[in-house]
């Protein structure tokens, strides 16, 4: 069936992945008023990537969205710096120059941009701090040929760590913080929340296969690590955000249950709850399984976007 639509977008975004064949996508939209919601998902199986696309984009009639993806964590660095006392339109020159030595790629390799670390207002005034958001320039230009191939156009790259803040921001509560620890082959993520804003992100090496392991003795010492890591972190942001305190942990959702939420919940000092995101979205094609929910975790969070700076 062919579709004949004017030329205006549908509201909210159209989060894609394409990976090994198989392609990914999620048309979310945030709302001020009740819950955000997701109108529709799907993954589609395939060979190449740009032909399950082709595929994807036909099935789902994409010219209709406004299109986005997610960078993959070996494509680009966030680097947590001081703020420089600049004027706004020579803050990523002021940046640029501040991060050139902190980065694995070379600077004028790199697409930069800049996420602000606001002032709490709930104590003792701190140093202005700010996450430098440095992609490699051929990532970015690999990923944006290959949604062309497919006839696709790309109005954003998003990045893991704010489409984890978007998820996370549906369960804050009130002066509150709140972090968020999400685990697939690319490793741990976790991140802290405050009023919708990502005040903290820490990455970890440890995968979703050796977290979910049969082998009892191996799934208890991931586990552990796990727990240290975590352990650690929520004491550097008790140490950099002493007015803010931490309500919960979220645990993004696992494809098959592992036992890491009994166990964190054990040893935490904080309150942990599994994400289940039924409970937050309003899903227009019904419930969405944990095996899925785990599988679109990033994507549903991507297309929840409602800021307007982007990489």
């Amino acid at each position: 069936m062919k579709w004949f639509r004017k030329s205006r977008k549908s509201a909210g975004w159209m989060a894609l992945a394409a990976d090994a064949g198989r392609v990914a996508a999620v048309h979310g939209e945030f709302t001020t008023h009740g819950k955000p919601q997701v109108h529709r998902f799907a993954v589609r199986d395939g060979d190449q990537p740009v032909n399950a696309l082709q595929r994807t984009g036909r099935e789902l009639s994409l010219s209709r969205y406004r299109c986005m993806t997610l960078l993959d964590p070996g494509e680009y660095q966030i680097v947590l710096v001081d703020a420089p006392n600049v004027a706004r339109d020579e803050l990523k020159a002021a940046i640029r120059w501040r991060v050139k030595d902190l980065l694995d790629f070379h600077i004028d390799d790199v697409t930069l941009d800049v996420l602000d670390i606001p002032q709490s207002g709930d104590g003792p005034a701190r140093t202005p701090t700010m996450y430098a958001v440095a992609a490699r320039n051929d990532a970015i230009q690999a990923r944006i040929k290959q949604f062309e191939q497919a006839g696709i156009g790309l109005s954003v790259i998003d990045i893991p760590e704010t489409a984890q803040r978007n998820v996370a921001a549906l369960y804050e509560e009130p002066n509150r913080a709140i972090a968020a620890l999400h685990i697939n082959e690319h490793g741990g993520l976790l991140t802290f929340n405050f009023r919708g804003e990502l005040f903290l992100a820490r990455r970890f090496e440890v995968s979703l296969a050796q977290v979910g392991t049969r082998d009892a003795d191996v799934r208890e010492e991931v586990h552990g690590r796990i727990l240290l890591e975590l352990q650690r972190s929520l004491d550097h942001f008790d140490r950099q955000f002493r007015a803010i305190p931490v309500a919960r942990l979220l645990l993004a959702p696992e494809p098959e249950p592992s036992g890491l939420a009994e166990y964190l919940a054990s040893g935490l000092g904080v309150r942990v709850q599994a994400i289940d995101i039924n409970e937050v979205l309003d899903i227009a094609d019904g419930e969405m399984d944990a095996r899925t929910q785990s599988r679109l975790f990033h994507l549903i969070g991507t297309s929840l976007r409602h800021e307007q700076v982007a990489l």
